[in-house]
Formats: C-alpha cells, sequence, structure tokens
C-alpha cells in the first residue's frame, strides 16, 4: 500500500526512477482497487466508481511507469509504443521487467 500512495504524493512526477517493485506494488494496488470498483458498480453503480477511479489515477499511473522507465535507462516516451497493438503492450512489458540499471542520467538506483 506504502507504494500506492507514493506513486500519488509524487502525483505528476515525471522525473527520478522507480524501482521494479515500487512500480508493480503500485498496479497490484491499483488493480485490487479497480476491482472493488467494478463490484461497486455491479450493484447500481451504472459504471460510475470504474470511470471516476480511473480518472483519478491516470496520471499517477503515467507517471510511476515513467519513472520506471528512467530506471531502465529509457526515456519515459517509450510509454507511446502502448499505442502500437499487441506488440507495442509485449515491448513495454519486456521493458518493465528489467532490471534496475546502476546509476544512471536519471539518478541514483532507487534502493527498493
Amino acid at each position: 500500500m506504502e507504494y500506492f500512495i507514493d506513486a500519488f504524493r509524487k502525483y505528476a512526477e515525471f522525473n527520478g526512477r522507480a524501482s521494479r517493485k515500487a512500480y508493480w506494488m503500485y498496479y497490484l494496488f491499483y488493480l485490487l482497487f479497480y476491482l472493488v470498483a467494478g463490484g461497486l458498480d455491479a450493484f447500481g453503480g451504472a459504471g460510475l466508481f470504474s470511470v471516476l477511479y480511473c480518472l483519478a489515477v491516470l496520471v499517477p499511473g503515467i507517471a510511476v511507469t515513467a519513472r520506471r522507465l528512467h530506471d531502465t535507462g529509457r526515456s519515459g516516451w517509450w510509454q507511446l509504443i502502448y499505442l502500437i497493438p499487441v506488440i507495442g503492450w509485449i515491448v513495454m512489458l519486456v521493458f518493465l521487467l528489467q532490471d534496475s540499471q546502476p546509476d544512471n542520467e536519471y539518478g541514483n538506483q532507487p534502493l527498493s
């Protein structure tokens, strides 16, 4: 939960680095909360809770992904590869699963 809250503290901070653990823990809690919002929608929310939740986490999700890409030595602009169907998603998954690099142009290696 700490990683999810930390992403909101750095709401629109696209500089710096995010460790692999921080990135994947953020998305684990993102998914859990999305499932809760979907459950609330199933009981008469008409999709409202899911839509509001997705809008609330859009910018932090983009920011934490940019910081994760920085940790692998890539620019945050690589996120645009998501626009390529299937292959773009596979390439991004490979990038996001890679190990952290030692200190690079984006900052020092994160501790966790």
